[in-house]
């Protein structure tokens, strides 16, 4: 998995021959272009306009936003296909295989697919020098475009504007969350993100926007290119309450009309988007259809249940806006008598005491966990960066693995494990439990 850090690399060696694998060629990639983040449209129109003479002929869906986007892409996915649409999906970053990135018709592309999509690409690129992830974009194209799909949805990578996807005008886009993440590139405030995340609006195309108070950057944007916008908390309406058993029930709520949502396990509001996506979409889909798919909607380490008596669910949330989420989601879950025991891991450059802080409310215990990857902490470190958040019944663990051992062996049936913290510490919690 690519850490996309902005840092020197070396020289790459010429690219790999006629029957080299697919690892041979992800190893080839990481090593193409000087620093992992150069953000930038350049370099990729120039190859984008080599490898298609026309736009593609699909329809593109863009998803932008700090947290949610792979969210609403797994389920307007699967409503698209309900509805009878050949679909394309690009996410990033992927758990375990680079596979996971491009889905066709909500399968994983194939080694071969994919090695002749790099292929292609080189060939294209000359002496262009491109980042691992423009290159996997560019490749992810061409997968879709030879694929011949009907819909392309596309996840933004990093910011908006000048990601490497947002090279393709979209026919319909969806803002998920704005909030403060990747601040080296992104800036520190919401107003300068929030002008980068609506970077990937067009002039005249319909959009959806699922945080209930952006930014006025975006606001702004959306005026001056007369989009047709939806906005969350005026357009439509989310409602969560508890249900007597102790379940969790929401409700979109649209022009007079309600319909059910799914209590999990993803994000609420990344599922309403999606549906309002897609009645721009696909307006003549029947409301009981559109319910019957939203109980189908998941996708990997997004508050993925993977054991029971304790239950233990994965979460990838990385940033305090994540973390909010999270916390006020196990809340709703925790019932009288029952303890949440916190397995955490996280990346140096991540807010990890605004993460904690944010779920210091809803842990009862926290085993903190050290992850041996590119700017990953070790257990002893993160737990010094977390002295000044005063967290209870704290214990250190040098791997992931170590610390879900010392979370079951503590908790009760009744109490629930939470797995969370990056991409890296679910992708070793899944290798580890599925």
């Amino acid at each position: 998995m690519n850490p996309r850090q902005s840092k020197q690399k070396p020289q790459p060696l010429s690219a790999p021959e006629a029957g080299a694998t697919l690892d041979q060629w992800l190893s080839w990639l990481e090593s193409i272009h000087p620093t992992e983040i150069d953000l930038g449209l350049d370099r990729v129109l120039v190859v984008l306009r080599r490898l298609f003479r026309k736009n593609p002929r699909a329809r593109v869906i863009t998803v932008a936003g700090t947290n949610g986007k792979g969210s609403a892409v797994a389920t307007l996915e699967i409503l698209l296909q309900a509805a009878g649409r050949r679909t394309g999906a690009y996410t990033s970053p992927h758990l375990q295989k680079y596979n996971e990135r491009i889905r066709i018709d909500g399968q994983d592309i194939d080694d071969a697919t994919l090695i002749s999509v790099f292929e292609k690409v080189e060939a294209a690129r000359g002496s262009v020098s491109l980042t691992y992830f423009e290159f996997g974009t560019l490749a992810a194209f061409v997968a879709l475009s030879e694929s011949g799909v009907q819909d392309w949805i596309l996840e933004v990578g990093l910011g908006g504007r000048l990601d490497a996807v947002n090279v393709i005008d979209a026919d319909l886009a969806i803002i998920t969350s704005i909030d403060i993440d990747h601040v080296a590139f992104l800036g520190d405030n919401r107003e300068v993100i929030g002008f980068e995340k609506a970077g990937i609006l067009r002039p005249g195309i319909p959009a959806v926007v699922a945080d209930m108070d952006p930014p006025r950057s975006v606001l702004q944007q959306a005026a001056a290119q007369k989009v047709a916008l939806v906005r969350a908390g005026q357009d439509y309406e989310i409602r969560e309450a508890i249900t007597d058993s102790g379940g969790i029930a929401a409700a979109l709520h649209i022009q007079g009309n309600t319909f059910r949502l799914p209590s999990g396990p993803l994000p609420v509001e990344s599922v309403a988007a999606a549906v309002m996506a897609l009645r721009a979409l696909e307006p003549d889909m029947e409301q009981a259809a559109i319910e019957a798919v939203l109980g189908h909607a998941k996708a990997p380490g997004r508050f993925e249940l993977l054991q029971r008596k304790p239950d233990l669910y994965l979460d990838v949330g990385h940033n305090p806006h994540a973390a909010t989420w999270l916390s006020a989601r196990l809340q709703l879950l925790k019932g009288l008598g029952c303890k949440v025991h916190a397995v955490y891991a996280a990346l140096g450059d991540k807010d990890v005491e605004g993460v904690a802080q944010a779920m210091a409310l809803v842990v009862d215990r926290w085993y903190l966990a050290g992850l041996d990857v590119p700017r990953g902490l070790g257990s002893d470190a993160l737990r010094v960066r977390l002295e000044s958040c005063a967290l209870a019944q704290v214990s250190a663990h040098d791997t992931v693995a170590s610390a879900i051992a010392a979370a079951k062996t503590d908790a009760a049936a009744n109490d629930i494990i939470i797995v969370f913290g990056s991409f890296f510490t679910v992708a070793e919690a899944r290798m580890l439990l599925l």
